[in-house]
């Protein structure tokens, strides 16, 4: 359990308006992949939540008291006290419940943004050919590779450079705080095993309209020689 401050004005908000506004917001890595706020509740709307007299126990952050927001279930979790003494007297919210969220200005999706995970998107002449059993499915010397922290490097390659005669699209969309919403194709009986995002995040601009795969579930050639498939939690 790793806990940290952070400098950025964090608002959530439901219905319309900020249930919590807050400049002192700390980052909880709940999970190893990446954190969620904690509030204090001197800048959260406590008049919009409603004790449920239910509770909820973590291991390493004790008994949180769950509240529902204007009817949504479970949408909060009040520590009035903890083991981890930065926790007492926090207020945790279920992303999902929330309509949005805006680190500063700028609203942010999915879950908040790691502080170490970085986005690099670098420019490769390599030829990078992608098999899907035994059949080659993309071919391109004009790839952006996409390197993320904590992931495989990711080939973004030119739709012209992808049999898109052998993919057939789906309707599985994805978000990503760092890149946007993907939207997903199959190849033969393999689900959801290539990717795009037409409208990227700004600061992942350099892949807009390219197409990726799962390393992890096919074969890709860098320069003619196989790559070992990596391993992830994809």
């Amino acid at each position: 359990m790793r806990v940290e401050p952070t400098a950025k004005r964090v608002r959530a908000y439901i219905g319309g308006r900020p249930v919590a506004d807050t400049s002192s917001a700390l980052l909880v890595w709940e999970i190893p992949y990446y954190p969620t706020y904690y509030f204090p509740t001197d800048d959260v709307d406590m008049e919009r939540l409603t004790a449920t007299g239910r509770t909820d126990h973590s291991p390493s952050r004790g008994d949180g008291e769950i509240h529902d927001i204007e009817g949504r279930s479970g949408a909060a979790t009040v520590y009035g006290d903890s083991p981890i003494d930065e926790l007492k007297g926090r207020v945790r919210f279920d992303w999902a419940a929330m309509d949005a969220w805006f680190e500063e200005d700028e609203e942010v999706y999915v879950h908040a943004r790691d502080p170490y995970t970085r986005v690099d998107i670098l420019a490769s002449q390599r030829h990078v050919r992608v098999e899907v059993d035994g059949v080659t499915v993309a071919d391109s010397r004009g790839a952006r590779v996409l390197f993320e922290t904590g992931l495989p490097p990711r080939y973004y390659l030119p739709k012209t450079d992808v049999r898109f005669d052998l993919l057939e699209h789906t309707d599985t969309v994805t978000h990503c705080p760092y890149k946007g919403q993907a939207e997903y194709w199959s190849v033969g009986g393999n689900k959801d095993i290539v990717w795009s995002y037409r409208t990227p995040l700004p600061e992942s601009q350099k892949i807009a309209g390219l197409v990726a795969f799962y390393d992890e579930k096919v074969d890709t050639y860098l320069d003619g020689v196989l790559q070992e498939r990596p391993v992830s939690h994809f």
